[in-house]
């Protein structure tokens, strides 16, 4: 009787522990449906936007000095809905005939953009330590305990009834007002809409500016619950809140609030109860140290893969979206066959004196980062071969580059392996975790597969690498996660210059044979299934089976480049390298430059590794002008993101990236002047 009462007791405290926060994560999803109904835009920038709003709330009450009702105007009622207008006018709203890839990657750069613009516009940054205070006088301090069981704080009750509040509005809007018929009118057809009289931009203006004043009221709400204020924890939170919105299949505003409330709850009760049944079965002690923390990714990615709806769900299209244009083709196959080798014989000449000068001039830095940018290169051509040629987004290639990392050093550390070779293992057993996590995630599809992938990644970050036999454990914590250079023969890769030979060597292979499969009956299969998947089914081509073969290789590829960028840096710096965030940015990256050829790559590892050094730092003019560097060097490194990032806006106009959109406006030109002489020179030729 006694534990009955003992356990109904420690229920209902893990309700009311679970509520608050789940009635946070209920505001986000609210917020995601609300853009997702009246958009089509899967906003993954809620969590930035969330981040600014309580950032200006933030400095306006602690270094500004104002009281709560103005700084929660300037910050909630005024610059949120400020940020949902100008996306929405400068972006969004050019963006609704895309697809929903490129909406989501749009959103990628704009999680990393916002938060590095903010900081760099109001010179706001964190302090360790330093708590938000919330919108409740006493909100942290003054508690009510009515059951007498757990004390419920006067800003959690904040969190509650806002998100009941929002929640009962958004219903009414949808349901009874001219506005909300408009709102659903225009997610349908933007186009029909227009027709019968709906102004679809303004409606599409109002909806981004709502939805940007519930991401500005979460973020204000939550950030009494971090000790710092700081982006990352914000997007860690929206990744949370994703669960709840799929729930609701991004549809459902009752589901998306059921579902936010249900998570808190769930993740309160399963923290209670797991360290008793820990104390009575020992074995389940490893599942409460690591499963613990990562219990929302792992409920994300079940709700994702087994919830049936979602499989189901399919996105409305506009009937009227079918005129755009297909993406162009590369400008590598339009080039006039002069000008082909008048670029190789440029690009051959140009890369000897490149590597010369780097071989023979290159201090210690230097050569670090050139390296550095060859190894990455080799982890962004997994991104060409997934995103490039097969069309998906995957957002956890950086856990696939540690696979391949983890493995060389667990197998250098353990059994005395050469290192090269256990990159070749690393290689193998990333290409395995990637066809096994295919399996499952493929049925999804578009935005939902990404979401998978990223709810994976998160997963490893948070339990994978804190195993002893992947991440080294406690004991990586004191000794670190060191890796030897190799030996062969006469040749010490611990000399830098080798090293990079190496790497040069291992990029060329790769290059190869990425190249091999995008010419190859793969590659065809895989730009087959890009432009009609209905098509090359009824053909005969499986869609399952390639795309499964191009995750597999795409997890070789980064597993491998992971491994050598572990041997490079003689330690796997799992958190600088491979986190889930860090690979954020690779793919707002690649994307941005090009995504579908090796050069993409290639810039893309110079652009990350060398930016910040060459343009920021102002070593350009350093060299140009012969040490002469402008006042306004060195610029603040947060640029690198906020322009990469903003510059995967253009990923809608031009999927093919700014370096290949640029090739092909140079090769027309070119092709123009060409054909041009050959017409002056066919007349003279002909004449007697």
């Amino acid at each position: 009787m006694f534990l009955a009462a003992s356990t109904g007791e420690d229920l209902l405290r893990a309700i009311l522990q679970g509520a608050p926060p789940g009635s946070v994560y209920a505001l986000i999803a609210l917020g995601f449906v609300l853009t997702y109904k009246t958009s089509g835009v899967f906003n993954l920038a809620f969590g930035a936007q969330a981040y600014v709003s309580a950032a200006m709330y933030f400095q306006a009450r602690t270094e500004w000095g104002w009281q709560i009702v103005p700084a929660l105007i300037l910050a909630v009622f005024i610059l949120a809905p400020l940020i949902g207008l100008v996306l929405e006018r400068l972006i969004f709203r050019y963006l609704s005939n895309s697809s929903a890839v490129a909406k989501l990657v749009v959103a990628i750069g704009l999680t990393v953009a916002l938060p590095s613009l903010f900081e760099l516009v109001t010179g706001f940054s964190a302090v360790a330590g330093r708590t938000p205070t919330g919108i409740i006088p006493g909100g942290s301090s003054v508690f009510y305990d009515p059951f007498g069981i757990y004390p419920i704080s006067r800003d959690e009750l904040a969190q509650m009834a806002v998100a009941m509040v929002g929640m009962a509005a958004l219903g009414a809007l949808f349901r009874f007002s001219s506005l909300g018929l408009a709102l659903r009118a225009v997610v349908e057809s933007p186009r029909m809409a227009e027709l019968s009289g709906i102004n679809a931009d303004r409606v599409s203006a109002f909806a981004w500016a709502l939805s940007s004043l519930f991401a500005g009221m979460a973020g204000v709400l939550i950030a009494p619950r971090f000790n710092t204020l700081m982006a990352p924890d914000f997007f860690h939170l929206v990744i949370v809140a994703i669960a709840a919105a799929a729930v609701g299949r991004l549809a459902s505003l009752p589901g998306a609030l059921l579902g936010g409330l249900g998570l808190g709850v769930f993740i309160a009760i399963f923290n209670t109860f797991l360290p008793r049944w820990t104390a009575d079965h020992g074995w389940l002690r490893p599942f409460q140290e690591n499963l613990t923390p990562s219990m929302p990714f792992v409920i994300l990615f079940g709700v994702l893969v087994c919830w049936p709806a979602i499989r189901r769900e399919r996105r409305v299209v506009d009937p009227l979206g079918g005129v755009d244009p297909p993406p162009p083709a590369l400008a590598a196959s339009t080039r006039n066959r002069r000008l082909t080798l008048a670029t190789r014989v440029f690009s051959v000449a140009f890369l000897c004196v490149v590597g010369a000068t780097v071989l023979l001039r290159a201090d210690v830095r230097w050569l670090f980062l050139v390296t550095q940018a060859v190894i990455l290169a080799i982890i962004y051509l997994s991104i060409t071969v997934i995103t490039g040629f097969a069309g998906q987004i995957s957002l956890c290639q950086g856990a696939f580059a540690a696979v391949g990392a983890f493995t060389v050093f667990q197998l250098a550390d353990r059994y005395d392996l050469s290192v090269l070779s256990a990159a070749l293992v690393g290689a193998a057993l990333a290409a395995a975790v990637g066809a096994v996590l295919s399996l499952p995630v493929l049925r999804l599809g578009g935005v939902w597969l990404a979401i998978a992938t990223l709810a994976f990644a998160f997963f490893f970050d948070a339990v994978m690498v804190k195993f002893s036999w992947i991440g080294g454990g406690g004991t990586s914590l004191l000794q670190g996660t060191r890796v030897p250079r190799p030996t062969i023969g006469p040749w010490d890769f611990a000399d830098d210059r080798l090293f990079l030979v190496l790497a040069v060597a291992a990029f060329t292979v790769v290059s190869v044979l990425v190249i091999q499969l995008r010419e190859g009956t793969t590659g065809r299969v895989l730009r087959a299934l890009r432009g009609s998947e209905m098509a090359a089914e009824s053909i005969g081509i499986s869609p399952v089976r390639a795309r499964v073969t191009a995750f597999a290789v795409s997890a070789a590829i980064a597993g491998f480049g992971g491994a050598l960028l572990a041997i490079h840096q003689e330690n796997v710096n799992y958190q600088n390298n491979f986190s889930p965030t860090a690979a954020l940015f690779w793919l707002v990256l690649v994307v941005s430059l090009s995504a579908r050829t090796i050069e993409g790559a290639a810039y893309s590892g110079a652009a990350f590794s060398l930016f910040d050094s060459l343009v920021l730092r102002g070593e350009v003019f350093r060299w140009v002008f012969r040490g002469w560097v402008p006042g306004i060097f060195p610029i603040s490194p947060k640029w690198r993101f906020v322009l990469f990032g903003l510059a995967s806006i253009q990923f809608s106009r031009h999927p093919e990236g700014l370096v290949e959109y640029g090739k092909r406006r140079a090769t027309r030109r070119f092709n123009e002047r060409f054909d041009q002489r050959e017409r002056e020179r066919a007349p003279q030729e002909t004449s007697p």
